[in-house]
C-alpha cells in the first residue's frame, strides 16, 4: 500500500489562500467524490481534512508506485478549486509519503502541528473528516486504520504528557488582546458572529471576565438564541448586524460564510456614530469574515488567526518537556502504523500460498480415496499421501538451492533454516549457522 498527504497550513500558506481552500463539513462528501472522479476510475481511498488553519488531502492506493503517480493530479485538483496555478500552490504546499504521511497525521491529532500547541480541537476536527469520507465512500481499510491510529496516539500523549498544560487557546489569546486595549474589561460590549464550537469558547472566556453586556448574531437566530441564552446574552438577527455594530467594543467572528459579512462600509459607519471611539475585531474564519481592508481603519483594531499565533506560541515554549515525549509516543505510534503496512502487503502472498496448499492437498485426498476404494492397504496409501505431500511442499525450495551459488545460495540456505528448521535443526552446512 501507498500513502501520501497533500496539503497546507498555517506555516506554510497565507490567510487567503487558505480560505479558497476552506471546506465547510457538507463540502468534504462532495468534494471527495468529484476527485475520485477526477482520478480517472483508480478509486484510492482519501480523506480531507479542513479547518481554519490547513487544509490536507490523505490518500491511500494499493501500490506505492500509484500513489506517487496520484499527486500530481491530486494538486492540480486543489488548484482548480482555489483558482490558482498548480505550480503557485505547489509553492505553499507539502507532501508526505509513507511512513511520513501517517507521521504527519499522528501530530496533527495530537495538537504537535497546530497554531495552538497542544490544541485539542482538532481531533474531533479530523474524526468529522473521517466520518465524511466514509459517508461519500472513499474511506477505506488503510487510511480507516491510519486515522483510528492516529486518535489513539493523540489520546496516549494527552493522558500521559502536559502538552495541553498552560495552553493559549484563540480563545484565551482572544481576551488577553483585548484587555490590552481596554483597561477594564467589565466596562466593554462584546458581539459575538456565528454560533459554532469556537465561538462558543471564545464566549466563554469572555463571560468569565464579566463584561457589561454580551450580544450573539447568528443566521439562524434560534441557534444564537440558545448560545445567547447560555450567557445571558442578547441575540441578534445576522441582517441586522450592520445597523447595531456601533454599540460594541469588541467583535469576535467567526462563521462558515464563504465571503465577508462585516464589510470596510459598515464598519465606517459604525465608527462615526462612535465618534471614533476604538473597536477591538477579531476575525477567526477562515475565509475571512471580515474584509481585510477594516485593517487600515484608525480606532480599529483588527486580528485575524495569524496574527494571533505569537501570543499563542509564547506558552508554547514552556512545554519542550512534554513535546518531546509527546513526540516519542509518536514515533511508536509510526512503528506500529508500519508494521501493519507491511504487514497487510504480504496478505496476496500468504493468500495464494494457502491456495497452492489446499489445492495440493485436494489434489493427493481425491488420489488416496481412489487408491483406499480399489482395497490398497490404507497405511500404505497414508504414506504415499504424506510422502507425495511433502515433496510438492518442498520442491520448490530444493529446486532454487540447487540452482543458488555463492552468496545468493548460503543468504537462502539460511532463510530456508529459518524457516524449515525451526525445531533445533542445523544449517545445512552442519555447524549450526
Amino acid at each position: 500500500m501507498g500513502v501520501f498527504a497533500l496539503g497546507l497550513n498555517h506555516t506554510t500558506a497565507p490567510l487567503d489562500l487558505r480560505g479558497r481552500l476552506a471546506f465547510a463539513p457538507d463540502q468534504l462528501s462532495p468534494v471527495l467524490k468529484a476527485l475520485r472522479e477526477r482520478l480517472q476510475g483508480t478509486a484510492p481511498e482519501a480523506a480531507l481534512v479542513s479547518t481554519c488553519n490547513r487544509t490536507e488531502l490523505y490518500v491511500a492506493a494499493e501500490a506505492a508506485a500509484a500513489a506517487q503517480e496520484l499527486a500530481r493530479p491530486a494538486m492540480d485538483f486543489l488548484a482548480g478549486h482555489a483558482g490558482v496555478a498548480p505550480g503557485q500552490l505547489q509553492h505553499h504546499t507539502y507532501l508526505r509519503e509513507g511512513r511520513e504521511a501517517a507521521r504527519h497525521a499522528f501530530r496533527v491529532a495530537s495538537g504537535l502541528d497546530s497554531m495552538v500547541l497542544g490544541e485539542p480541537q482538532i481531533l474531533g476536527q479530523m474524526k468529522q473528516a473521517v466520518r465524511e469520507a466514509d459517508a461519500a465512500g472513499t474511506l477505506g481499510t488503510t487510511l480507516h486504520q491510519m486515522f483510528q491510529r492516529s486518535f489513539s496516539v493523540a489520546k496516549e500523549v494527552r493522558t500521559e504528557t502536559e502538552i495541553g498544560a498552560h495552553s493559549v487557546s484563540m480563545a484565551a489569546a482572544s481576551v488577553r488582546l483585548a484587555s490590552q486595549l481596554f483597561e477594564d474589561l467589565r466596562k466593554i460590549k462584546v458581539l459575538f458572529v456565528g454560533a459554532g464550537e469556537m465561538i462558543e469558547l471564545v464566549a466563554t472566556h469572555f463571560a468569565a471576565r464579566e463584561p457589561r453586556a454580551m450580544a450573539v448574531a447568528n443566521r439562524t437566530l434560534e441557534r444564537g438564541q440558545a448560545l445567547a441564552a447560555r450567557y445571558g446574552a442578547q441575540a441578534l438577527r445576522l441582517a441586522d448586524l450592520p445597523d447595531r455594530l456601533q454599540e460594541f467594543d469588541a467583535v469576535i467572528s467567526c462563521t462558515a460564510s464563504s465571503l465577508p459579512i462585516i464589510g470596510l462600509g459598515a464598519v465606517e459607519r459604525a465608527l462615526k456614530a462612535r465618534r471614533r471611539r476604538p473597536m477591538f475585531m477579531v476575525d477567526l474564519a477562515v475565509p475571512r469574515d471580515i474584509e481585510p481592508e477594516v485593517a487600515r481603519l484608525q480606532d480599529v483594531y483588527l486580528y485575524t488567526v495569524d496574527d494571533l499565533s505569537t501570543v499563542v506560541q509564547t506558552a508554547g515554549e514552556k512545554r519542550h518537556a512534554a513535546v518531546e515525549r509527546a513526540e516519542a509516543i509518536v514515533d511508536a505510534g509510526v512503528r506500529s502504523f508500519a508494521h501493519w503496512l507491511d504487514q497487510r502487503a504480504s496478505v496476496p502472498l500468504i493468500q495464494a500460498l494457502n491456495r497452492q496448499a489446499d489445492d495440493w492437498r485436494s489434489l493427493e485426498l481425491a488420489r488416496a480415496r481412489k487408491l483406499l476404494a480399489k482395497g490398497e492397504d490404507v497405511d500404505a496409501v497414508l504414506e504415499a499421501l504424506s510422502r507425495s505431500l511433502t515433496q510438492k511442499m518442498l520442491h520448490g525450495t530444493m529446486a532454487e538451492l540447487h540452482s543458488a551459488d555463492g552468496p545468493q545460495r548460503e543468504q537462502l540456505a539460511a532463510t530456508v533454516s529459518r524457516l524449515f528448521l525451526r525445531g533445533g535443526g542445523r544449517h545445512p552446512s552442519g555447524d549450526g549457522r
